[in-house]
């Protein structure tokens, strides 16, 4: 696991835009976190690393965004409405959740995944995961701690 301190909704998108950069097919981030917390900003990050110009927000209300202006293209899902496995899929979210053709960010990953070898094992081989939490400990401050499995 490792840990990151951001100290402004700046930092917390310079570290998704690195994210980005790095970012390849089959990847799934899921950043955790209550409300406010900064996980649409970290996905923010995310598409300026893919290369993605359009405006990102986040998709409480439509559930899932999509993005393909990039160099990749970027699934943006956001569960919070949902509260079981069994809407997500009735929702028909799970052709996203797996797409190895390009970045799929999923805020409250929680709600559909334990843990990241629960993803793993849903998905396919060539998927690599990534679940990020995301505290407040001070008004101005981010605690980001992230771990990795996958491909």
């Amino acid at each position: 696991m490792a840990t990151f301190i951001s100290k402004s909704p700046e930092e917390t998108l310079a570290l998704g835009e690195q994210w980005g950069r790095e970012a390849r097919p089959g990847w799934l981030v899921g950043p955790t976190g209550d409300l406010g917390a900064g996980k649409t900003q970290l996905v923010k990050g995310i598409a300026r690393g893919l290369g993605i110009t359009e405006r990102v927000h986040s998709p409480t209300f439509a559930l899932v965004n999509e993005y393909r202006g990039g160099r990749r293209p970027l699934f943006h899902l956001d569960l919070y409405r949902l509260e079981t496995r069994a809407q997500i899929v009735s929702a028909g979210l799970e052709e996203y959740v797996c797409a190895l053709t390009g970045v799929v960010a999923v805020e409250w990953v929680e709600r559909w995944f334990d843990s990241i070898t629960d993803a793993q094992r849903a998905c396919s081989a060539g998927i690599s995961v990534r679940f990020v939490r995301i505290e407040a400990p001070a008004e101005a401050e981010r605690r980001i701690v992230y771990e990795d499995t996958g491909a």
